[in-house]
């Protein structure tokens, strides 16, 4: 009956405003319910299933679809109604409750916002409703801060604040390549080609891609290598028994520790590829190849990490201009 419904709700679609095709649904199956069988109300969650299931198959990462999952079950919990009943004043109301109650930032708000679009426009897809109520809840407008790099002077801070093998060459990878932190725990030591200096990494939705590193990222993973007496395949493993493969929260964690010990403020994996992305552009790579090496499916993306030195920009301005 389910795609009955469908089919006749979508050939009205055209005669009735989008308030007298709901009226038409609710009509539809009040009348019909005698056929408990076939006309069963699906619940809240198990919609959010079935979402999370078509995600999983896309490919999504645990990490996406377990955000996925924190952010809708806080809708459904929250707005307490049918699916199929929720408006967009419904939404708006929802978003902005969730801003004060938790006095987030305009750009976590956005994000939960993109997470329940993603959400809606899925159902409307999968016809499941008929007009997804996030069509009129545009993205939210947030500041575009320019986000700090890590310096040269502050790189060679680093460096030297390492005591241990692993440590040095890992900065030197990440720096070098622009690799996420994911990417960096998932390698093996048969991923990496010393000979063309080059590496296979795996990324979102398991895309594969090349990525390059420098001579002096080589002569430090070689030295890592060499001097590791374990049997893990695993690139970077622990330091102590039973050297099991690092983790993102380990990695996280060291590089916080060794910017501390120089008076660095927040060292983590992604400022160094940002980084690598503003030095990449900065030397005149093209943003194509920058996209392709960050492993980006859209150059806006790319974008958004890269931030232009400003001393380039005034020289540019007295070279071209003044």
């Amino acid at each position: 009956m389910e795609e009955k419904l469908v089919c006749i709700l979508n050939e009205m679609a055209e005669h009735l405003s989008i308030a007298q095709m709901k009226k038409l649904q609710e009509v539809l199956l009040k009348n019909l319910s005698d056929q408990a069988e076939t006309s069963r109300e699906i619940s809240n969650y198990e919609y959010l299933k079935l979402f999370l299931d078509a995600k999983q198959i896309e490919g999504c990462s645990g990490r996406t679809i377990q955000y996925y999952r924190t952010t809708i079950e806080k809708l459904i919990m929250s707005v307490d109604i049918p699916i199929r009943k929720i408006t967009t004043e419904d939404i708006r109301d929802y978003l902005a409750e969730y801003q004060k109650i938790n006095n987030c930032s305009k750009v976590t708000v956005d994000n939960v916002r993109r997470n329940i679009s993603s959400f809606f426009s899925w159902l409307e897809e999968e016809d499941y409703i008929l007009k997804s109520p996030m069509r009129r809840i545009h993205k939210i407008k947030t500041k575009q801060q320019v986000k700090e790099i890590i310096s040269d002077e502050a790189i060679e801070k680093l460096r030297d604040s390492c005591e241990c093998l692993r440590d040095l060459a890992m900065i030197d990878l990440l720096y070098s390549t622009g690799i996420r932190v994911g990417e960096l725990v998932n390698l093996n030591i048969s991923d990496i080609n010393f000979e063309d200096r080059e590496c296979i990494v795996f990324g979102k939705g398991d895309k594969e891609r090349k990525v390059y590193f420098d001579a002096k990222a080589k002569l430090h993973l070689k030295n890592y290598i060499d001097s590791r007496a374990d049997e893990n395949e695993a690139l970077f493993v622990t330091l102590d028994s039973p050297h099991d493969r690092l983790k993102i929260s380990g990695v996280e964690i060291r590089l916080r520790e060794l910017g501390r010990k120089q008076n660095l403020t927040r060292i983590h994996p992604h400022k160094f590829r940002r980084t690598m992305a503003t030095r990449a552009i900065d030397k005149g790579m093209p943003i194509e190849q920058v996209q392709k090496i960050l492993g980006h499916s859209q150059i806006d993306t790319t974008m958004q990490y890269a931030i232009v030195n400003q001393n380039n920009v005034k020289a540019s301005h007295q070279k071209y201009i003044s």
